[in-house]
This record gives structure tokens, sequence and C-alpha cells, in this order.
């Protein structure tokens, strides 16, 4: 008889999985919000905005090891069946890219302090603000679709983030033409382009999760566009998770 069999250790099992459960709820509303405040921080000038995010990064790292541990405790000593197996493994990943979503947030609120430094007159191009809009809400979405396991509104997103791609390409061929132009414009120019790469890196994490939401959804594994290969070769079907 397994931990889960007994009546104790099926409520404990419980109890672990829902702690599990709000806990990666947590994150992901803490990422969310710094990735927010790094955005605005920026794009407004805002100092003190900025240095808020800094200190709340810890807050991430801590919820990742938390979810971490509460995970392999979960594997190794309650054996999980099915689709409580794959929210587990899922949770893992998942955890981990929102802890990267915290190191963007921190880098992005660390240019707009530089910014500030460098009272530069250069104005962000319009398609940093776009790419902030459309990265923030593939990582909204994407949780959404972990939380409601909609696999729909995961494949969904991760079309998305060719989009954030074309914009990141556009801003660097703005900036290097500014920069070509106008070598006073260099190091204000490099902060914006930084902020193009930590946002098309978001969009990526975000990628990540919606990925791991079909997972959760359907057992079907689309990362590295499994799917797409599979269907080119004529192959019926992509790796599933048979539990």
């Amino acid at each position: 008889m397994t931990a889960t069999d007994s009546p104790t250790g099926h409520k404990t099992f419980h109890e672990k999985l829902d702690l599990l459960k709000q806990r990666l709820l947590d994150m992901s509303q803490l990422a969310e919000e710094l990735l927010a405040t790094a955005v605005q921080a920026f794009l407004r000038r805002d100092a003190l905005k900025a240095e808020t995010v800094l200190p709340a990064d810890n807050e991430v790292d801590l919820l990742e090891v938390e979810i971490e541990q509460l995970a392999i405790s979960l594997l190794a000593l309650q054996q999980p069946m099915a689709r409580d197996l794959r929210f587990i493994v899922s949770a893992i990943r998942i955890s981990g890219d929102l802890e990267r979503v915290g190191d963007h947030a921190v880098n992005i609120a660390q240019s707009a302090l530089r910014m500030v430094d460098l009272r530069s007159g250069v104005t962000p191009p319009p398609e940093i603000a776009e790419m902030a809009h459309r990265s923030r809400k593939m990582l909204s979405d994407a949780l959404d679709a972990v939380v409601r396991l909609d696999g729909v509104l995961g494949r969904e997103v991760c079309k998305r983030d060719d989009e954030v791609d074309e914009l990141h390409e556009s801003v660097f061929r703005i900036l290097l033409t500014h920069m070509m132009e106008d070598p006073s414009t260099i190091s204000a120019a490099l902060e914006l382009l930084l902020v193009s790469r930590n946002l098309e890196r978001v969009a990526d994490l975000a990628t990540n999760v919606a990925e791991d939401a079909v997972y959760l959804a359907e057992g079907i594994t689309i990362k590295h566009h499994l799917e797409d290969r599979a269907a080119a070769a004529g192959v019926p079907h992509v790796p599933q998770l048979h539990v």
C-alpha cells in the first residue's frame, strides 16, 4: 500500500498538492506584477518604481525553491498518477520559467535606472511599448491556460511569439540607424535594445508556459514544434504521456 492508498496518506497528498498549486499561483501573480512594474518604470523613467523591483525578485526566487521542494516531495513520497503527475512535473518547469521572468524584470528595472542616470532625450520607439504589451499579455494568457487546463488557449499563445520576435527585429533596425546617424545616442540606444531583448525573452518564456498548459490539458508535448514536424512527416501523433 502506498501513502496515497491510506486515508491519512491520501489527505496529506492532496493537502500538499493544493499547497503546490497555491504557491504556483502566488509566484505567477508576483512575476506578472514585477514585469508590469519594471515596464512602467522604464517607459516613465521612474527610478523609485524601478527600485522596488530589485528586492521583490528575491520573493520570486524563494517561491521557486519552495515549489521545487514541494514537487520533489510529492514525486518521491506519494507516487502520483495521471493528471496529478503531469501537474507536478509542469509546476517545476513553470516555476523555473517564472523565476527567469523575474530576472528579466530586474534587467528592465536596472535599464530604467541607467536611463534615468543618462538623462538622455532618446525616446523609445513605439515598438518597445507594443512588445511590452504583447509579452505581458502572452504571459497572462499562458498562465490562465495552465489554471483552466485550456490547451486551445495555450496553442494560441504559442503562435503569438513570432509577432514579438518581429517587433524585436524592428527595434534593432531602428536603433541601429539612430546609432549610426548620431553616435551620442549609443548608450541610450543600447539600453533600449537591452530592454527589447528582455521583453523578447519574456515572450519566449510565456511560450514555454503555454506549451506546458497544452501538456497539462492534453498530455501532449508540443515543444520544439513537434506537432508541426510530425504533420510534415505524415506522422499522426506526437509524443504523449500515457498515465
